[in-house]
């Protein structure tokens, strides 16, 4: 029996309505209910968490807004960063009034990278051309830097490395890294956002080798490098994996520290370029079931939202496992899980598919 199990567990009380549950992070100390229907209540109590959880790795406690600082167009952001600063993914500073790159241009992005033999677990697998390619290889690039501040992060690990002391590998390098036995390439991370000109770079050069580009992304990034991300994938078989983390944007707010607005618009932009090529799917969305916080409807909303643009796009559930700061909730159960796909399915998605099985409980 896991120790996250329900009888296992010591229940949270509600700093707003004041009922106790096991499905009430003892991080957040506030229920999804009370997030959604009172945030000016509930999130002045979260975001100091959010604050607490980036000071411990020196990283910006929230994206500077400074009157006169210089503004970093390339995520939802939108950091506005004094001298001397940092942005929020701490990979940019400003000096004597310019922007600096300590790390994501085409010269220097701070990652690790590996080969995972195909076929893989990757959210996109069991609609994915690479399910097929057997004896083929997935080049597998971690960028160690992100937009958002996930409190349930599974690779949390990143938030260590600095540009000061991690190696750098210009994208010329990187693609050095594939050979012939090479099928695709996914970037993730943390996340590629932060790093996206490093990561179109390395694509260029990719593609031209027949590589398939993949993308699996927080989505917040500007949308004039999304529709350079989303042409390259186009183009070379690949797709974008959009992870779509709840669909109240406070309750996004709650869990990740940041809005989910460019998200969705994100999403809805490359949704534009479907009919350009259905097979093998172009564009997937996931959303990781965090007991107590993204429900079924969470999930119906969500599925409801994809399926507007198009009810074909492929719609991964991801089982979740209690990690980083969201440490004492359950693993999703399987009656959750299946009731999402319910609620997916009645929603109008076509396509819906159950991820990281192994990691799903017991009900509850």
């Amino acid at each position: 029996m896991f120790w996250q199990d329900l009888l296992d567990r010591t229940e949270t009380r509600c700093s707003i309505c004041g009922k106790t549950s096991p499905l009430i992070a003892s991080t957040l100390a506030v229920c999804a209910d009370c997030i959604r229907a009172h945030p000016s209540k509930a999130l002045p109590l979260i975001m100091p968490v959010h604050a607490e959880t980036r000071r411990e790795f020196g990283l910006p406690t929230a994206p500077p807004r400074v009157a006169d600082g210089v503004h970093c167009p390339i995520c939802a952001n939108e950091c506005a960063i004094g001298e001397g600063e940092r942005g929020f993914c701490g990979l940019r500073t400003s000096e004597n009034g310019r922007l600096i790159h300590l790390a994501g241009k085409p010269s220097a992005g701070m990652l690790s990278w590996y080969y995972d033999p195909l076929p893989t677990n990757c959210v996109a697998d069991w609609v994915c051309e690479g399910h097929h390619q057997r004896g083929y290889k997935n080049l597998a690039v971690f960028y160690e830097a992100c937009s958002f501040n996930c409190l349930f992060c599974q690779n949390w690990h990143y938030r260590q490395a600095r540009p000061s002391s991690s190696r750098l590998m210009s994208a010329e390098e990187l693609a050095e890294a594939a050979d012939a036995r090479t099928f695709c390439v996914c970037y993730f991370g943390g996340d590629p956002t932060p790093q996206m000109s490093h990561a179109l770079a390395a694509s260029r050069l990719l593609a031209r080798r027949g590589v398939h580009i993949c993308w699996e992304t927080n989505g917040s990034m500007h949308p004039k490098l999304l529709d350079q991300a989303v042409q390259l994938s186009l183009e070379s078989g690949g797709c974008l994996k959009f992870d779509l983390k709840a669909w109240d944007e406070n309750l996004h707010l709650a869990l990740t520290g940041v809005s989910n607005r460019r998200t969705l618009e994100n999403f809805a932009r490359a949704a534009e370029y479907i009919p350009q090529r259905r097979s093998p799917p172009l564009l997937v969305a996931s959303t990781l079931l965090v007991p107590g916080y993204v429900d079924v409807e969470e999930v119906r909303q969500i599925a409801a939202f994809i399926a507007s643009l198009d009810p074909t796009i492929p719609y991964s559930l991801l089982g979740f496992f209690p990690h980083f700061y969201i440490h004492d909730l359950p693993r999703t159960s399987v009656r959750h899980a299946e009731e999402a796909v319910q609620a997916a399915r009645g929603a109008g998605l076509t396509n819906v598919h159950i991820g990281n099985r192994h990691l799903l409980s017991r009900d509850y």
